[in-house]
Order: structure tokens, then C-alpha cells, then sequence
């Protein structure tokens, strides 16, 4: 396979796991990398095939050249607005100059396109990153993922391992989407050789409701798991206002409000989702909710 992918975002965690997808699958992989990035991670994709490309300045001039003959630029950079709008936009600039047909913008998250303004910091950065994007001529598909798996044993609050309880907000048999970073990486690296993908590609490696992860839970720790009601989706949107309103996190990219403003996001109907283009690459082995929390 002579496809070239660009990748930027690689020293991190879905980001090398999108590259090592893409290695397997034969891609050229280039990585666009500043050096004063982790250099173990970067020897260790090197190894693995990638092609490091380290700049000083992140710049259109600078990231242009490496963009050049590349079918696809992959975006998997994290940060606060700095970075997902302005980084970004400088990389997506540098796609277009180099004329590289399609730009695959660091979303991974649940579709926010049906929720306002203000309702949450971070996908509210990448609304308006796409308003960028929708005005550049270049093609570009957005993943949506729903929430990564991995954070269900422990980052997540959800499950309390502790007190043996599962908490929800509103009502224990909303379905919410889960998909682990490798699948996501997986998918992402499938959709990044395939040239006829839409807009918008919506994958779930499970979808489960609060009392559903109850019972999983409770089967496979052999312990009783009871399910805890932490109140009302008005509720939530107020202790979210306060918690804010206390914290000195606008500065960190997930500050225990953000994490509150994304549990709002999943629960509320309009995260609902009635299609998944999971069957698109039939090779992919989706990783369940309970085997995620088998690893415990």
C-alpha cells in the first residue's frame, strides 16, 4: 500500500494507537512532531515504521513540506483552545497548501453537533474549529466515538468501585455509548485508507445505560453493586454552574466540571443516537463494556 498518512498528535495515546493501526494495515506513515516531544515515544514509532518529521516552529511553512503527496491528514491532538483551535487551524492551513485531498480533525467524542453553545467548553472549541474547516478546500471526516471505554474503571464517575455503587443523573436505562481507544485508533486508521467516507461516521464498541453496567458489574466483581440515583439532568446542570463557578481549572484541559459537562452531554436525548457505521470495516472486533471492566 503506497498511501501516505500524516499524523500529528502521535505521541500520545490514541494518537500512537491510530499509528500502529495504520502501520498494520501498510500505510507510509509521517509524523509531524516538535522537538521537544517525548523522545522515547517517538523512537518507539520509529522502530515500528513511522517516518518522524521534527519541526521547531509549528507553522504552515514548516508543516507544509511534510503534508506534501499524503492522501490524508490525521489531526490527534489534545489541549485547551490554544491547541484545538489555533494549532489545529495551522495544521489544516499546511493540509491545504500542500493540496492534500482530505483532513481528519481531532474530534473523538460524542457528536456534539446537536448541542448549543455553552453547554460544553471543550466540544464547544471544536464546533467552532469546524467552522474553520467547513470554510477550506479540502474534504474531511469527523469520528464520533460517544465516551472511550477505557475511562469506565476509574476516570469516569459512573462506577464507584469503593462503595460498590453505580451512580446515574435522570434515568438508570439511558443508553450511553462507549468505544475503547484502540477501536476508535482502529477505526480511525481504516477510515484514513478509505476515500469514500461521508462527513460524519458514528461507531459505538457497546452502548449501555447505568442499570445495565450495574448488572455487568455486579456479575463479574461477584459483589452486589447497588445503583444510585445522584439526582435530577436540572440538578446536574446546576452543581455543574457551581463546581465552575468554585473551580480554578479553566486552565486544564479536564477540570472535574468538564468531566460533569460531558456526563450531562451523554445523558441528555439529543446524544441519542439511531445509526452506527460500526460494519463499515467488518475486520474490527469491538471491545464490550464488560471486558473493559474484566481488566480490573
Amino acid at each position: 500500500m503506497n498511501s501516505k498518512i500524516v499524523v500529528a498528535g502521535a505521541t500520545g495515546n490514541l494518537g500512537g494507537q491510530i499509528v500502529a493501526h495504520l502501520l498494520k494495515l501498510g500505510a507510509n506513515v509521517g509524523l509531524i512532531v516538535r522537538f521537544n516531544s517525548n523522545t522515547e515515544k517517538i523512537n518507539e514509532l520509529a522502530k515500528r515504521g513511522a517516518t518522524i518529521h521534527q519541526i521547531e516552529e509549528w507553522n504552515v511553512e514548516s508543516i507544509a513540506p511534510i503534508c506534501a503527496g499524503a492522501t490524508c491528514v490525521v489531526s490527534a491532538l489534545a489541549g485547551l483552545k490554544d491547541v484545538i483551535i489555533d494549532a489545529q487551524t495551522i495544521l489544516l492551513d499546511a493540509a491545504v497548501k500542500a493540496g492534500v485531498p482530505r483532513f481528519f480533525p481531532s474530534d473523538y467524542s460524542l457528536d456534539f453537533t446537536p448541542f448549543n453553545e455553552g453547554e460544553n467548553r471543550n466540544l464547544d472549541w471544536r464546533r467552532s474549529f469546524h467552522q474553520i474547516l467547513e470554510k477550506r478546500n479540502i474534504a474531511a471526516t469527523t469520528i464520533f466515538n460517544g465516551a472511550f471505554a477505557d475511562m469506565l474503571t476509574g476516570q469516569m464517575p459512573l462506577i464507584l468501585f469503593k462503595q460498590k455503587l453505580v451512580l446515574y443523573w435522570g434515568d438508570a436505562n439511558h443508553p450511553m455509548c462507549f468505544t475503547s481507544i484502540d477501536n476508535t485508533a482502529e477505526f480511525t486508521a481504516h477510515v484514513a485508507l478509505d476515500n469514500s467516507t461521508p462527513r460524519f461516521l458514528h461507531i459505538a464498541g457497546d452502548i449501555k445505560s447505568p442499570k445495565e453496567l450495574q448488572s455487568i458489574i455486579s456479575t463479574i466483581s461477584g459483589n452486589r453493586y447497588k445503583i444510585f440515583k445522584a439526582g435530577g439532568l436540572g440538578f446536574l446542570s446546576t452543581m455543574i454552574k457551581i463546581v465552575r463557578f468554585m473551580s480554578s481549572g479553566e486552565n486544564e484541559l479536564y477540570p472535574p466540571w468538564q468531566g460533569m459537562q460531558y456526563m450531562r452531554n451523554m445523558i441528555d436525548e439529543r446524544a441519542r443516537l439511531t445509526k452506527l457505521d460500526n460494519n463499515r470495516y467488518p475486520s474490527i472486533k469491538w471491545t464490550k463494556a464488560q471486558d473493559i471492566l474484566e481488566t480490573m
